[in-house]
């Protein structure tokens, strides 16, 4: 057992559970369904596959919840677009629609704990959206009418009970819902392997190719033939443009501190305000004396902040100011989240004319929700039985709704291609400093340059390998990442996160460059 992960920081989740190993892929294999990505997607998939006695191979790159599920703050809420806005948007059957695969996705996860005895703190508790003055909603009153519309039992109060600040009116959304997400996965594992699944680790998925009968899936360690593919990598690298113009990558912040047991109620809380704040408490294992508090919030788009430490210090302020018994700070993490241009996470058929290839992704800020929500409707869809879902994930649906954010999205995106024609961030490598990393100009070209606390240093090519924009370091993570598309890759170049699916290349600086150091 080992806490796998897929960067510099480390999760609560991650600090208290380690996950089972698997061996790697070692020989070509065939199987009914091939899911990649052992993160809660990915393992509910099987899982629920596994249930319908269909022969599944479960394969990871690194390991079990080593991607954003371990980084997760693993709560099932509301949708983050709020009951209001997607019936602004949607119309009030779709708002309904939403709202009903949001109580069947928590209820399935309960279902699943209960039958297979996971002991992962699965907690129901009651969730409470206030609005900050002069954001979000001027009138709360909004989302109580529209999710009251949508058929989700709500109330309105003054104020969030218990809490050491008032937060003024506030919606409360009874039986929300949360758990220690790695011991779920490591449950969800066990019991995928007891019913007959193949589960392989450390086996990174390089191409998918096929035709309307079969796929293979080629990996580091044999290739795999299928029926049909399930790629629940949070972002699909086998889909090159499509489903990356539909939505954008972004890096989410959170950290635990410890407060004292019984001065924070046990709850789930969202404010309106941008940045915004979540939190959630959390006990750990023997503690007899205090909870963790665990807050959330201060996103920005992946690779468009180099230095982004401070945005834990914001957090930090906003945690002082209104939970002032908050002691010391234990933990500080960061994750990547999908947030689809229109709203609703795109789960089902990956829109490419591929009809037995399924992807899950557009996660938002409800992860858990959404990913057991797309493993539902995968399922179903394979086993070609009707979701009542499967139209309003479609992945396949044209962005409508929320066009001008897709338009300022993709202006974003296409205004990153401009730093191939600037010069590099340092004048040579002897300004990188140890543990840092700076883009060089070697020529025409850029190198991603890495100076470890040895003083040995580490190049590859600037070029992001899924479509070519330059990469930035982050030096909270110590990772290279595309601020194009959220492509994440280590210091040597290894994929840490898609779309990319190879590494960066590897690069030898030029001597008059290295002797500069």
């Amino acid at each position: 057992m080992q806490a796998l992960t897929n960067g510099a920081s480390t999760s609560i989740w991650q600090a208290s559970a380690s996950s089972p190993l698997f061996p790697q892929l070692a020989r070509d294999i065939h199987a009914d369904v091939c899911v990649i990505g052992a993160g809660i997607a990915g393992l509910t998939t099987a899982y629920l596959l596994s249930q319908q006695q269909k022969n599944v191979i479960l394969i990871d790159a690194i390991g079990i919840g080593a991607g954003e599920t371990g980084r997760t703050t693993a709560h099932f809420f509301p949708p983050d677009e709020w009951y209001a806005n997607i019936e602004k948007s949607f119309g009030r059957k779709h708002a309904a629609l939403v709202a009903g695969s949001f109580s069947a996705a928590t209820t399935q996860v309960e279902s699943i704990i209960r039958n297979e005895q996971i002991d992962c703190e699965f907690e129901r508790l009651d969730g409470y959206l206030y609005a900050l003055p002069a954001n979000g909603f001027r009138d709360i009153g909004q989302e109580l009418d529209a999710a009251s519309r949508a058929g989700v039992t709500v109330h309105k109060l003054e104020r969030v009970p218990g809490l050491p600040f008032d937060t003024g009116p506030c919606v409360q959304y009874p039986r929300q819902a949360q758990f220690h997400p790695l011991k779920y996965l490591n449950g969800l594992a066990t019991a995928f392997v007891r019913k007959g699944g193949a589960l392989h680790c450390g086996t990174r998925a390089l191409e998918v190719d096929g035709d309307l009968t079969a796929q293979k899936v080629r990996t580091n360690g044999g290739t795999i033939s299928a029926d049909s593919v399930v790629v629940a990598t949070n972002t699909p690298f086998n889909n090159r443009v499509v489903m990356h113009t539909k939505q954008a990558a972004y890096r989410t912040y959170v950290i635990g501190a410890r407060v004292p047991k019984g001065s924070v109620p046990r709850i789930l809380l969202w404010d309106t305000g941008d940045p915004y704040y979540y939190i959630r408490l959390e006990t750990p294992d023997g503690a007899s004396d205090h909870d963790m508090l665990v807050i959330g919030g201060a996103d920005h788009k992946v690779g468009q902040d180099g230095h982004p430490e401070h945005r834990y210090d914001e957090i930090e302020r906003w945690m002082r100011e209104h939970f002032p018994m908050a002691q010391a700070v234990e933990y500080r993490w960061s994750g990547e989240v999908m947030e689809p241009s229109d709203g609703p996470a795109f789960l089902g058929r990956n829109p490419m004319d591929e009809r037995n290839v399924y992807i899950i992704t557009g996660d938002s800020g409800n992860g858990m929700t959404h990913c057991t929500i797309g493993a539902m409707i995968v399922s179903d869809l394979i086993m070609r039985r009707e979701n009542p879902w499967a139209g309003l994930y479609d992945p396949a649906r044209k962005v409508v709704h929320g066009l001008s954010e897709f338009v300022s999205e993709q202006a974003n995106t296409f205004a990153q291609y401009g730093d191939w024609v600037t010069g590099g961030e340092v004048a040579s490598v002897a300004d990188i400093g140890a543990g840092e990393g700076a883009i060089v100009r070697d020529g025409v070209h850029k190198v991603a340059v890495y100076r470890d606390h040895r003083g040995d240093l580490h190049s590859c090519s600037a070029s992001c390998t899924h479509l070519g924009c330059v990469v930035h370091f982050n030096s909270a993570e110590r990772s290279w990442d595309c601020p194009c598309h959220g492509s994440r890759f280590d210091i040597n170049g290894t994929v840490l996160h898609g779309p990319a699916g190879a590494p960066l290349r590897k690069v030898v600086l030029h001597a008059r460059e290295t002797e500069s150091t």
